[in-house]
């Protein structure tokens, strides 16, 4: 599905302003204020929701919102957050929330199938005029209390005209979502479905500038934007001058984004990698360090983040080029997942996001030595010429996995005793 929001938000614009949301602390009491003082509109998109005290904690804040007669959209995906309790999903429907769950699907035998290509993305837009935009989940493992396994990570709240694209992208995704299933609602459904999407009809109302940031909003589904975030990193790679630092949880890029950083570090730039020391799955640093090799002896300077797990997805490029989100530089995230970044350009964010990466990486970070990797050049040799066949012909190999039309369907099954809250399905929802 293609729409106006599409091609609106390939375009930059200015007037934004961004404000740095490191780890719950500052993210969830932003979100939770906003949703308070929400008085038209709340949508959220997120990969995870938990029943703890987080989740609870915005359970409270949606219910209040709907309760005033706020318009309120969830969506949630299937296999990130698969045990909500029908008196959790309940509630919120009764008070008129909309609950739409992306890919669900039954356990077999406890394991959750539906692993691949998952909606990713983190996102909230209240009244169409904030929004946020970043790496967070909705779970108390992004707080500092929750102990050895609380997660570093970083959002954006973000005001300006981006917001508009933001605000009309997430109405194309429950706009696809619903594809091929309005004749289910009813005539009082429909007149309640276009009410909601009304702003499909119309180009994004100018929003008055807020900062001098210029924005763009760039999403990766499996249909018109395979590569959008890729290509804006390799862009931004290609043309550094100066200094690249990535703080990524999840990575293992293709061949050309390894290519690239190794370019970059050979022609003088300062490239530098902040990655997991401590992973919350041992298999993330496994894949990892399989690259360390081939990239420190190019120069790329790599360190383990090993307070706690490091969940963010973050970089910045010299001195004005910064990008905050929910991708990784991985597979799941390059070629399969739905994601979405906001890249940024300012000065005065760009240092306040690399003063926060600098004090990870003096205070925080082991930084990994060529000399240190110990292994023989045999085995160095046959692991270099399986990890360079992997990567090249990634993501061809990726396209192969299963493809199906996404669809979000009710956060409760029909037969529920419950109110369904969102009847939908069909296209790919983006």
């Amino acid at each position: 599905m293609s729409t106006p929001a599409l091609h609106d938000r390939r375009r930059w614009t200015d007037g934004n302003h961004f404000e740095l949301l490191e780890n719950g602390e500052a993210f969830f009491p932003a979100v939770f204020e906003a949703i308070a003082r929400a008085q038209t509109e709340v949508l959220l998109e997120t990969f995870i929701l938990f029943e703890d005290k987080v989740g609870l904690a915005l359970h409270t804040a949606l219910l209040g919102a709907a309760r005033r007669g706020v318009r309120v959209h969830v969506m949630i995906d299937g296999y990130g957050s698969p045990d909500l309790s029908q008196d959790f999903i309940g509630s919120l429907c009764a008070a008129g929330v909309q609950v739409h769950v992306f890919e669900p699907a039954p356990r077999i035998f406890g394991w959750r199938p539906n692993v691949l290509r998952r909606m990713h993305r983190k996102i909230v837009v209240v009244d169409a005029q904030l929004a946020f935009v970043g790496g967070i989940n909705y779970s108390a493992d992004h707080l500092g209390d929750f102990g050895p396994g609380a997660k570093q990570d970083w959002s954006v709240a973000v005001r300006g005209p981006v917001v508009a694209h933001i605000h009309r992208f997430c109405h194309a995704a429950l706009a696809a979502g619903h594809g091929g299933r309005l004749g289910r609602l009813g005539p009082f459904g429909i007149r309640q479905w276009f009410r909601d999407h009304a702003p499909l009809r119309r180009r994004p109302a100018a929003l008055p500038a807020s900062g001098d940031a210029q924005a763009l909003f760039v999403t990766r589904d499996n249909h018109n934007h395979p590569s959008d975030i890729e290509h804006h990193y390799l862009q931004a790679v290609r043309g550094a001058r100066q200094r690249v630092v990535i703080a990524n949880a999840y990575f293992f890029p293709g061949w050309r984004f390894i290519r690239e950083l190794r370019r970059a570090a050979r022609r003088g730039v300062d490239v530098r990698l902040i990655l997991q020391g401590e992973p919350d799955m041992p298999i993330v640093k496994t894949a990892a360090s399989l690259l360390y090799h081939h990239l420190t002896q190019a120069g790329v300077r790599i360190y383990e983040y090993c307070d706690r797990p490091l969940h963010g997805k973050v970089a910045v490029v010299d001195g004005d080029w910064s990008t905050v989100g929910s991708s990784n530089l991985d597979p799941l995230s390059l070629a399969l997942n739905l994601e979405a970044n906001v890249i940024i350009r300012d000065r005065a964010f760009n240092h306040l996001l690399s003063q926060r990466l600098e004090h990870l990486m003096r205070h925080s970070c082991k930084q990994v030595r060529t000399d240190e990797l110990a292994e023989s050049s045999t085995w160095r040799l046959v692991r270099s010429y399986f990890v360079f066949h992997v990567l090249r012909r990634y993501p061809s190999w990726a396209r192969l996995l299963p493809r199906h039309a996404a669809r979000l369907s009710p956060a409760l099954g029909e037969d529920a005793l419950t109110p369904v809250c969102a009847t939908s399905g069909g296209k790919d929802a983006r």
